[in-house]
């Protein structure tokens, strides 16, 4: 019999294989994306001679380092396995600088995580046009100006963490919208106004931070029956 230690590795190949793919490539359109993205951001270490979807020089960080930091995750399992789409990009802390690019709302991205940068400017409201995101996270950034309508398209949401930056005005009524919303943390904002009625739509919460966020009182009553909730 096999052991388990084999079973292991041969699932690790699977997952491996299924992301990258066997000679299968990155469309154009979206290698010129990503170019664009590195330039806007001052991602100087993605180097384009190779597939990004190689996972090599500087696609992705060994999952051994302290920060899996400079992450683009491929499916490569179009056209029988020889086309790859970009589905998620990872690049927590670093010390990147600039906006968010509006290329990014032509990727059929799951996951954008840019924790602990000095990214500034707004969230462009091209971002509500990602109906595939499943994972928003800007954490530990500048970024400033107000969350936008847009995001309410956003459908598909588990994630939202937006935490220690300088968002100011109201929560739009829009995020009414995402009932998927697992974790949503606004913690160390300028918002203003008050905990707003749309929470009481997100009955899938698991965690909620608040604290700092500027919004007022009193806390919806939504929330003592939301039965995932474990953080708060």
């Amino acid at each position: 019999m096999f052991s388990r230690r084999f079973w292991l590795v041969l699932i690790l190949a699977l997952n491996f294989f299924g992301v990258f793919g066997s000679g299968a490539t990155l469309v154009p359109n979206e290698v010129e994306t990503l170019r664009q993205i590195g330039k806007t951001i001052g991602k100087t270490n993605w180097d384009f001679t190779v597939e990004p979807c190689s996972g090599e020089s500087g696609w992705i960080s060994p999952r051994t380092t302290k920060y899996y930091n400079n992450s683009v995750t491929c499916n490569c399992s179009f056209a029988n396995n020889t086309t790859c789409h970009v589905v998620s990009i990872d690049l927590t802390n670093n010390f990147l600088n600039g906006t968010i690019p509006l290329q990014w709302a032509t990727l059929p991205l799951q996951k954008i995580a840019l924790i602990g940068n000095r990214l500034s400017g707004s969230i462009p409201k091209e971002l509500g046009n990602i109906t595939t995101l499943k994972e928003l996270v800007l954490e530990a950034n500048q970024f400033s100006g107000v969350l936008p309508r847009e995001l309410g398209n956003l459908t598909n949401l588990k994630r939202l963490l937006v935490s220690s930056n300088n968002f100011r005005g109201e929560l739009p009524n829009t995020l009414a919208r995402l009932a998927n919303l697992k974790d949503v943390r606004l913690s160390d904002n300028n918002f203003t106004g008050k905990i707003s009625d749309v929470i009481q739509n997100w009955t899938k919460l698991i965690t909620l931070e608040l604290y700092a966020s500027g919004l007022d009182g009193p806390i919806p009553f939504a929330i003592s029956v939301m039965p995932n909730l474990t953080t708060l």
